[in-house]
């Protein structure tokens, strides 16, 4: 957020950022999203080049490397890793494979930018802060892919919580809202299977707002108090490859056959309540059954100077309450985000004209390139994700404490 401009010079006189990216699917778009754009917006010190992209099935990551604009394609991660031509491994897989890759690539030399969350368990999070720590002494840098720190709006909520327009935080209350898995017939997918996944709504959406909620307030979560629900607990078998799962084959009499189901093994949702270090108050919800809602994800800190209030749904504007002015005309006015002066917003369009989802992941490969560049840490490193995943781990443990639900009739 804050680094000065580099002139187009800078980045001809310093070797290329060559990046290999694990996975090419929706997160896999996304960061090749930010990769393709990022030198054509802002001035960098490093050029950065897409060198390869990695999937299983060869003819669709030739496909998708064509599409997003990756030059090379492996069907192997471990090829990958061993290029000499990868100055920096991306890794856009299901959660069970994070650890393992990334620790082969901090390994082998390589900067790693590994999406959310760090990992499947705390025990490979330690490991993996471990690694990333060790290749830090050698120069390398490891991130964690939390992209909603890179809207504009809540690096200015930063900004200001840090400059002490809130005051003493006294409340954190943060949802994050999907519905895609509301129809029952929705198959059984990765993300809905523990082994790969990890966890669900929490792992999926959790991990994104402890991480929101911990930068805004500049401060860890220090206890939680949890509920999770598993809502529909069977769904059908996918039949596409790669699942490791398969629909039942036709009768002999070529008659339909009768449709065979998994078991879900992740929460639906999680609803959870936390308390700061500093003893202030949060409220946690994360479910992908609020009906109506796509990607909705709000959080508001009230502060004893003032509070701030933040809508993905509108994701060009930050809500700010001075508590210091006069009642008579004191309120949340709108701050729209969109001025030069506000975090990332030097190189784009004149004042007004608002950004997109996609603009996170271009400001995340700016920041990391610098990081790169500089030979310091990025943010958020690999032991702000453990810290993420210690608190999954903590709302997971409670909810298994409060899990017996005995109906009491009214």
């Amino acid at each position: 957020m804050g680094q000065p401009q580099q002139s187009d010079d800078a980045a001809r006189t310093k070797p290329p950022l060559r990046v290999g990216m694990v996975g090419y699917a929706f997160m896999g778009a996304a960061h090749s999203q930010g990769w393709r754009t990022v030198g054509r917006v802002f001035d960098l010190p490093r050029r950065p080049v897409l060198a390869a992209v990695c999937g299983r099935d060869a003819a669709a990551v030739r496909a998708a490397a064509d599409r997003y604009g990756w030059a090379g394609a492996e069907t192997d991660w471990r090829d990958l890793i061993a290029r000499d031509d990868i100055d920096l491994v991306d890794i856009c897989t299901p959660g069970d494979s994070h650890a393992e890759i990334a620790l082969a690539a901090l390994a082998a030399g390589k900067h790693v930018l590994c999406e959310k969350p760090l990992a499947n368990t705390v025990a490979e999070a330690e490991e993996m802060a471990r690694a990333a720590e060790a290749a830090r002494a050698r120069g390398q840098v490891a991130m964690v892919g939390f992209n909603y720190r890179r809207v504009p709006a809540t690096a200015l909520a930063r900004r200001m919580v840090a400059e002490g327009r809130l005051g003493t935080l006294r409340h954190v209350r943060v949802a994050y809202l999907q519905d895609w898995l509301v129809d029952p017939g929705f198959p059984l997918t990765w993300r809905l299977r523990r082994e790969l996944a990890g966890s669900g709504a929490l792992g999926d959406l959790g991990a994104h707002i402890v991480d929101l909620a911990q930068y805004l307030a500049g401060e860890n979560l220090a206890g939680v108090s949890a509920l999770t629900e598993t809502f529909v607990r069977e769904r059908p078998l996918p039949v596409s490859a790669g699942t490791g799962l398969t629909a039942a084959p036709a009768t002999a009499t070529g008659a339909a056959p009768a449709a065979r189901t998994g078991q879900v093994t992740v929460d639906d949702a999680a609803v959870f309540t936390g308390r700061f270090g500093s003893g202030a108050l949060a409220s946690f919800e994360a479910t992908r059954y609020a009906t109506g809602r796509k990607n909705a994800l709000r959080i508001e800190l009230n502060g004893g100077r003032g509070s701030l209030a933040f809508d993905l749904e509108r994701l060009n504007e930050l809500w700010f309450h001075d508590g210091t002015e006069p009642g008579e005309h004191a309120g949340f006015r709108r701050i729209l985000v969109t001025e030069p002066g506000h975090p990332y917003l030097e190189a784009w369009w004149p004042p007004g004209h608002g950004l997109g989802y996609e603009h996170t992941f271009v400001h995340q490969a700016r920041d990391l390139v610098h990081a790169v560049d500089e030979g310091g840490g990025a943010e958020p490193s690999f032991a702000d994700g453990l810290q993420v995943q210690r608190v999954l781990a903590a709302v997971e443990e409670s909810a298994a404490k409060n899990s017996v639900y005995t109906p009491v009739a009214l």
